[in-house]
């Protein structure tokens, strides 16, 4: 290759390693929150702190290996020690630290602050989703991951927000005092927003606290930041955060939701009802482990196409959906979903796949197996 081609290959080498270095985003992001914009400011204050110290010492041990080389004729000192310069270098980056120190306090208290708050959501973590419960407004739901599997078995296109989309997200007004009790049904969870520098864990049997509060409407996206299992990338998190009114009209908008549920469980259902409906229920809640074709993951998640739970009495079927299995992945869905969403679901199971057994659970017998 000759040098013409090498100093052309370089240079092209150069300008898309430019291109890609403007897209490439490495420090921290501003926020939404009072201390999300502290830490930030915090992490700035820092760098810069540490740039200055890194021109320091560099220049000095730059300039002391040009000025004091052998080549020059400089002879090295013999000294055994300097109480002045060992002062100094214990002295200063105390002080340097305790600068830093003031405006990170600060922070950090603002952070645990949950005191004179507007509005409360519990969050409870569930392998792999969240649960969400407004404690003043008697509003409760699950928020689920609503990227298409197809996308997840890179069977089609991902989408911007791959992975970081929900069938329900969290809404909250502007300018409101969020706090945020966190606790987990399972496993450790971990609740993480970066726009609102939240990131508080979720633990069996304990509650931790947090809090947000921004100005600014819009749709934020976190994600489970613990290794909590098979699916622990599969549990997004999405908050938006819009105008009084418009909070207003998403309540008003749930209690209507609650109350169609509620009315669901007691009416009875058709065949082709449930089944449409235990899809749709099935792909949210049971797809991750059994997979989407009922076939689950040898050695890890039972199959339920041909299996004797699917097949067999549907008493037994309705047992193990609502109370779970003691010491397996199976859990007790008996708390996360209402009488008609179980019933739909059982009764897609018995009548996909091949299982084919013709008969339907209805939220009556749901009901009376509770």
């Amino acid at each position: 290759m000759s040098a013409t081609i090498r100093v052309a290959s370089f240079i092209s080498l150069m300008l898309v390693s430019m291109q890609s270095w403007a897209e490439y985003q490495l420090n921290m992001r501003p926020g939404v929150t009072s201390f999300s914009q502290g830490a930030y400011g915090i992490h700035t204050m820092v760098m810069w702190i540490c740039v200055g110290i890194g021109i320091i010492v560099f220049g000095a041990m730059i300039y002391s290996i040009i000025m004091h080389r052998k080549s020059r004729g400089a002879v090295a000192a013999k000294f055994d020690d300097n109480l002045t310069v060992e002062l100094l270098w214990t002295i200063i980056p105390f002080i340097i630290l305790a600068f830093m120190a003031v405006p990170a306090t600060r922070v950090l208290l603002a952070m645990e602050d949950t005191s004179n708050s507007d509005m409360s959501i519990k969050i409870t973590g569930y392998q792999w989703k969240w649960h969400y419960d407004y404690l003043a407004e008697d509003i409760s739901f699950f928020s689920n991951l609503a990227t298409p599997v197809e996308q997840t078995q890179n069977k089609a296109t991902k989408d911007n927000n791959y992975l970081l989309e929900v069938d329900n997200p969290v809404v909250v007004p502007v300018n409101t005092k969020v706090r945020l009790l966190l606790t987990s049904n399972d496993v450790i969870h971990s609740w993480w927003m970066p726009a609102f520098a939240v990131k508080k864990d979720a633990i069996p049997g304990f509650i931790n606290e947090s809090w947000f509060e921004t100005d600014k409407v819009g749709t934020y996206r976190g994600q489970c930041a613990e290794l909590c299992g098979k699916n622990h990338g599969f549990m997004p998190i999405v908050v938006k955060v819009v105008s009084a009114d418009d909070y207003q009209a998403w309540v008003a908008g749930k209690k209507q939701l609650a109350a169609a549920a509620a009315e669901s469980a007691t009416k009875t259902w058709t065949r082709d009802e449930l089944i449409e409906h235990g899809k749709t229920v099935y792909a949210t809640n049971c797809a991750a482990c059994h997979q989407v074709s009922g076939e689950g993951i040898p050695n890890v998640f039972p199959a339920l196409k041909g299996s004797a739970i699917a097949t067999g009495p549907a008493a037994k079927h309705i047992d193990i959906v609502t109370h779970g299995k003691t010491g397996t992945a199976m859990q007790a869905f008996g708390t996360q979903l209402n009488d008609a969403d179980l019933a739909a679901v059982i009764t897609y199971e018995r009548n996909a796949w091949g299982n084919n057994m013709g008969d339907v659970v209805q939220p009556a017998d749901i009901k009376a197996a509770r």
